[in-house]
């Protein structure tokens, strides 16, 4: 009779045992395939949402500033040896050792601008770069615009209806002309401007393509244009205010970026905005060693079920073994007996573990996370890790059971008979 043979009939002859050492692993194993890729999920999710907070690193000139103080006073401040960026300096920011990791490079022009007897900040920007920057940014649906222009003493209302309805700016990503504008929900209510109006600043003619929702932060004041129109009618063809950078993900090496880019632009201060990004992802370390932490408990225990096990039925099959070994089988063939029986078990465990794991993962999913577009996929190396893991785990538990078995003596366990 072959070993495997052995091995395959004291499992069928023992049904009940076996399942409870299978069960022992799996729920170990489940728990830790759930949990790991729970947190693959949740780390995907944030590395894709990563990608679309817009701008990460902020790079401007950099300025000596003089503070003139009288009598202990501060009465003002001088900006000195400010250089302002060019477009020139677009190339040598795609030139940098990590450009792979560059995914959006948006620069911009502020200049103050009369329009309608009035002083208007105006943006100039790359209205392709900016709208994939900031992919928040909706239109205001006409009837919120109505109603911005017929309250202007009682400040901008949007009911959130309208918010809802709004379209994606991004959507006018490739129809937007070199004469268009966008405006800011307060910039459009204080200048009283609605779309298709055609405005004049300084001789060149602007049509409003569109309004954008109310977004709480200085956009709402801006009127946005085209970079290279902005440049012509303030009569600073070239310069640049600031260059905003998207190219923080889950794995982009940050603070290496700020330091290449600052030794691409000697003249130039850039700034990681990361802060509220790596709680994020603090947040989800923790989640995974707290994952790790529990599987490892559980795998734990699965292996003291199967060491509890394998040291019992060591005991219960000792005239088994003594019979075995007064026909002539020697000592590595206990072991292996033993040890195959701990395989199968072990296999058997890792691959249901993994099936359940998954399954509940799938169920859970919705739960730890609401964007959509993300699931849980077939992945053939956590398979390989359960089985593994499982395998390893039962056949770690199983060995001094085997060994201790081996070096029983044929006499004495015939002698049990």
């Amino acid at each position: 009779m072959r070993l495997h043979n052995i091995s395959l009939n004291n499992l069928r002859r023992r049904k009940g045992r076996a399942a409870f050492l299978v069960i022992g692993l799996l729920i170990g194993v489940t728990t830790a395939v759930t949990l790991i890729t729970l947190t693959r999920v949740m780390e995907a999710d944030m590395g894709k949402k990563m990608d679309e907070l817009g701008a990460n690193i902020v790079i401007v000139p950099k300025s000596h500033n003089l503070a003139l103080n009288f009598g202990g006073m501060q009465v003002s401040g001088i900006a000195l040896d400010v250089k302002p960026l060019h477009t020139a300096d677009l190339d040598k920011i795609r030139g940098i050792k990590n450009k792979e990791n560059l995914s959006i490079v948006s620069p911009k022009l502020f200049a103050v601008l009369p329009l309608q007897g009035t002083d208007v900040f105006l943006a100039g920007v790359n209205f392709a770069e900016e709208l994939r920057l900031k992919k928040w940014w909706r239109l205001a649906s006409p009837a919120a615009t109505a109603n911005m222009t017929s309250h202007q003493n009682g400040g901008t209302m949007m009911a959130h209806a309208d918010r809802a309805s709004g379209k994606a700016a991004f959507d006018l990503k490739d129809s937007l002309r070199s004469n268009d504008l966008l405006a800011g929900a307060e910039a459009a209510r204080l200048l009283q401007l609605k779309e298709g109006a055609v405005v004049n600043i300084k001789g060149e003619k602007f049509t409003l393509r569109a309004i954008l929702e109310e977004t709480g932060s200085q956009d709402d004041a801006l009127l946005f244009a085209d970079l290279l129109a902005v440049q012509k009618v303030s009569g600073r063809k070239g310069e640049l205010s600031l260059i905003e950078v998207a190219a923080f993900c889950s794995t982009c090496p940050i603070s290496d970026m700020v330091q290449q880019l600052g030794d691409a632009l000697p003249g130039t201060k850039a700034t990681a905005i990361k802060q509220a990004v790596e709680a994020r992802m603090e947040t989800v370390r923790h989640f995974r060693r707290f994952s790790l932490g529990i599987s490892g408990v559980v795998l734990f225990i699965g292996s003291l079920i199967v060491f509890t096990t394998m040291m019992g039925s060591v005991n219960e099959r000792t005239k088994e073994i003594g019979i075995f070994r007064a026909i002539g089988f020697r000592k590595k063939h206990i072991v292996q007996i033993i040890l195959l029986e701990a395989f199968l078990i072990g296999l058997a465990a890792g691959l249901l573990g993994y099936a359940l794991g998954i399954g509940f993962a799938w169920l859970t999913l919705p739960y730890f996370l609401t964007s959509p577009g993300m699931g849980v996929a077939f992945n053939y190396g956590m398979v390989a890790m359960a089985t593994g893991l499982s395998i390893f785990l039962s056949l770690a538990a199983s060995t001094y059971p085997a060994l201790r078995a081996a070096q029983m003596d044929p006499t004495e366990a015939l002698r049990a008979i």
